[in-house]
């Protein structure tokens, strides 16, 4: 095998990767209109179903406009030798190696998402807004980019500054010294990122005294588990949609509601929302995909530290010196159709952990209320409520509506 050989398997993927996605939307999108089984007929009534058919469809013709935008501009990149241009421009700035791999990613990154905050700003303030979710305001809108760019050229910079200077420093072992860097970090954030990331871009409130808090405690004490960090989050300043999530472990341990969460569901309902939260706690779920997520970063590292000094890598891009980071954009396509098995691998453990946390609020408080939170959530969000198999398989981190309320009803 060439590098032009490689060159054209890069493109296949990209190009595969796109079919595939059309077709599973495209098959998603000829369920939007179907008939809604007798289990979800109290989800919406008739004008609010008509919405949620509008709003499915609206975000199907916008997802077909920005996928193609991005798979053409991928392929002309590709084709025009983006990445040699973007490495010349890079080492024009600096010959320091870590500082070029620095520069370049940090030209993509931004450059990439100048193209692409139109459409985000098209669906935040047009489709959002017609539909009744959006509640960001402009200003919010650009501090959150502004945000997101420092968080990610600070943090995402050092990490991987010292992963190149690792690749430099210790080339066969690099891999390992990047593995216990990647983890050390993935570990630091489970446990710290409500107290650390989302200050920067939300505002968090303990939950006052009150019967919500006394219910909450109640049930809480009556499985056994300690929660006393319980709080409120602001999502409304965005979205009207509605979410919790429980984050940290240990004495860090906490869960997150939404201020939206709050307002649209009533005590029982919260709570049985909580108990289901707590049934991925009890049932080690956080545990779980922690760790997955460590041996999958391991096994991607390893099989890069395998092929990344191959200079086939960078000739393929048009670069004809070895360089890392060009070998790293050229492995990330070659890797993706395994990522992709690890994803669908993944996403059948998180259908499979969805049902146990059911399971365990059934148990341990009540099904009904969590039936109606469930039908409430979903009737807040538009969401689809027949989609396509095939696109459950391949997308869905969670079982549909349907299929937990049947196994809610066991």
């Amino acid at each position: 095998m060439n590098h032009t050989t490689l060159f054209y398997i890069i493109i296949a993927i990209i190009c595969i990767n796109f079919i595939i996605d059309k077709i599973l939307d495209a098959l998603n999108a000829k369920h939007y209109n179907d008939q809604l089984p007798e289990e979800l007929q109290d989800v919406y009534d008739e004008d609010e179903y008509k919405k949620s058919q509008r709003y499915k469809a609206t975000n199907y013709r916008f997802g077909i406009l920005t996928s193609t935008f991005s798979f053409v501009l991928t392929l002309v990149f590709f084709f025009l030798d983006g990445f040699a241009f973007v490495d010349q421009l890079a080492r024009q700035i600096t010959d320091h190696n870590i500082l070029v791999t620095l520069i370049f990613f940090g030209i993509i990154m931004i450059g990439s998402d100048i193209l692409t905050t139109p459409f985000s700003y098209y669906k935040t303030f047009v489709i959002e807004e017609k539909f009744g979710f959006n509640k960001t305001t402009k200003t919010t809108f650009i501090l959150d980019k502004i945000k997101g760019w420092l968080m990610t050229i600070i943090v995402g910079g050092i990490i991987l500054g010292i992963i190149t200077w690792f690749y430099h420093s210790t080339k066969d072992l690099f891999w390992i010294y990047a593995w216990v860097l990647v983890s050390i970090f993935t570990i630091f954030i489970n446990l710290f990122y409500s107290r650390l990331i989302v200050p920067i871009f939300n505002k968090q409130t303990p939950l006052e005294d009150g019967s919500l808090r006394d219910a909450i405690s109640k049930y809480a004490e009556s499985v056994g588990f300690n929660l006393d960090k319980i709080f409120i989050i602001d999502g409304s300043k965005r979205s009207t949609k509605a979410n919790a999530y429980f984050s940290g472990f240990g004495n860090e341990k906490r869960v997150t509601l939404y201020d939206t969460l709050v307002n649209d569901l009533d005590e029982d309902e919260i709570v049985a929302v909580l108990a289901h939260e707590v049934g991925h706690y009890k049932k080690k779920h956080i545990i779980f995909n922690l760790f997955s997520s460590i041996l999958l970063t391991g096994l991607t590292l390893f099989i890069l530290s395998l092929l990344i000094d191959n200079p086939m890598l960078s000739e393929a891009l048009g670069v004809q010196e070895t360089s890392f980071h060009i070998g790293l954009i050229a492995f990330g396509i070659l890797y993706s159709p395994l990522s992709e098995i690890t994803g669908l691998i993944m996403n059948w453990f998180s259908r499979k952990f969805e049902y146990q946390a059911d399971d365990y609020a059934k148990n341990t408080y009540k099904a009904e209320p969590l039936i109606t939170s469930l039908k409430k959530l979903s009737k807040n969000s538009l969401s689809n409520l027949t989609p396509h198999p095939a696109y459950v398989f391949m997308h869905y981190s969670h079982p549909t509506l349907l299929e937990r309320i049947k196994n809610l009803k066991q």
